[in-house]
């Protein structure tokens, strides 16, 4: 049985493009790369993610840029790496010395993830302290509600196939109330 490397790629937003990284996981002789554009906070809804892991088999690895395009806390992280690791999977990120295959590419693998989680809790600080700063000038106010015309157009673009990023710009729409009416449709 010949092994596969496989490669996953993720941007945050939108407006961001995988390209660099599915470059470098092909470079990285990578046989297929998984690509999404999703946030990396929750495994829920990383469709991608998801099929990469169902096709992944015993002596395959599974290749990322970097530990933070696999994931955001150092649960998710430990929960993906410790699945890979009882199916015989290896682990590696092109741009960090990590290699699941050796001791100090675990060791390393955990620092990352310690540091990587730090920062995501150091970042929702510096916002919610912000948002407060902003409320108590009376500056913030958070957005208009969403008229019930400008939601309907949303979800019947979804229903008719329309991608998110497409929606965005047909409907004027932000991009965080495009995904949110599209969570709600997925979940009824």
């Amino acid at each position: 049985m010949t092994a596969h490397r496989y490669g996953y790629a993720r941007v945050s937003t939108l407006d961001q493009s995988t390209s660099i990284q599915r470059e470098a996981l092909e470079a990285a002789g990578c046989d297929r790369v998984y690509e999404e554009q999703v946030s990396g906070t929750k495994r829920e809804g990383r469709e991608e993610l998801s099929r990469v892991l169902e096709v992944l088999r015993k002596g395959d690895t599974l290749v990322v840029t970097r530990i933070d395009r696999l994931a955001r806390s150092m649960k998710d992280l430990q929960d993906i790496v410790h699945d890979l690791k009882q199916r015989g999977i290896h682990l590696e990120a092109t741009e960090q010395p990590i290699d699941t295959s050796s001791a100090a590419g675990k060791a390393f693998l955990d620092m990352l993830g310690v540091f990587a989680e730090f920062e995501t809790n150091l970042r929702k600080e510096r916002q919610l302290e912000g948002i407060a700063k902003a409320k108590a000038k009376g500056v913030y106010k958070g957005g208009a509600p969403l008229s019930d015309e400008k939601k309907a157009l949303v979800r019947r673009l979804y229903e008719e196939g329309v991608k998110p990023a497409d929606i965005v710009r047909q409907s004027g729409v932000g991009k965080t109330s495009v995904f949110k009416i599209i969570k709600e449709l997925r979940t009824q």
